[in-house]
């Protein structure tokens, strides 16, 4: 329990600011860490979705299952579905072996889809049946695995004008948007720069073996 609570107060931490902006951000993860449901994070690329994702697993009933995250934009689309959904020994030349998939791993945690938007549609359909019936069938396979996962996605691209134009499935994103989370760019969140400055300043003073640091206000005023 000791090192729970640790894990969880390192997760927040990890999330610095005191604007106004930033203050909505955390009170919606407080507010539904602890509900099933699916949560879509929304925001440039570098705003710190990841770090939203990791905190609302680690406020959750979950925290002491596997996080489990993913890039979706990253992976080829053969190789994703595989990481994925996993397969079966003799699926495709080079499956050696069984091997599980992400959901799999992430049994009774929560797995993190980064760049939803990248996702292909056929993986797009694989997917909203997970999703509805919280089975997986790994590639090769006859038979379905029960999952108990929580899913939080995350994109830098507009989902909603995505489906618009034919490029997302409606129905995907209307199952992943249950709770949408907005993280705002740093330029709407000025207060936060000091800080910000001053938390990496410190990290990385302390990995380096250096004293503290400070930032003088001449430069806080140049970074704002």
């Amino acid at each position: 329990a000791f090192r729970m609570e640790q894990s969880r107060k390192a997760k927040m931490e990890a999330m610095v600011g005191n604007s106004a902006a930033f203050h909505q951000v955390l009170d919606m993860v407080r507010r539904v860490a602890a509900l099933p449901s699916t949560v879509a994070i929304s925001g440039e690329s570098g705003v710190g979705k990841e770090l939203v994702a990791r905190a609302l697993h680690a406020l959750s009933p979950r925290a002491a299952k596997p996080f489990v995250a993913i890039n979706c934009g990253g992976i080829p689309e053969t190789l994703l579905e595989s990481e994925l959904f996993g397969y079966k020994k003799g699926a495709f030349t080079g499956a050696n072996q069984d091997k599980e998939g992400l959901f799999v791993v992430a049994d009774g945690g929560t797995i993190f889809l980064d760049e939803i938007g990248e996702m292909p549609p056929m993986l797009q359909v694989k997917l909203l049946r997970v999703l509805d019936d919280n089975r997986v069938t790994p590639i090769g396979g006859v038979s379905a695995v029960s999952v108990d996962v929580r899913v939080i996605s995350a994109t830098n691209r507009d989902l909603a004008e995505m489906v618009e134009s034919g490029l997302f499935r409606k129905d995907l994103y209307y199952r992943l948007n249950v709770i949408p989370i907005r993280v705002p760019p740093l330029r709407d969140r000025n207060d936060d720069i000091p800080l910000l400055a001053q938390h990496l300043i410190q990290k990385h003073a302390h990995s380096m073996g250096c004293e503290n640091k400070s930032v003088s206000p001449e430069v806080e005023d140049a970074l704002c």
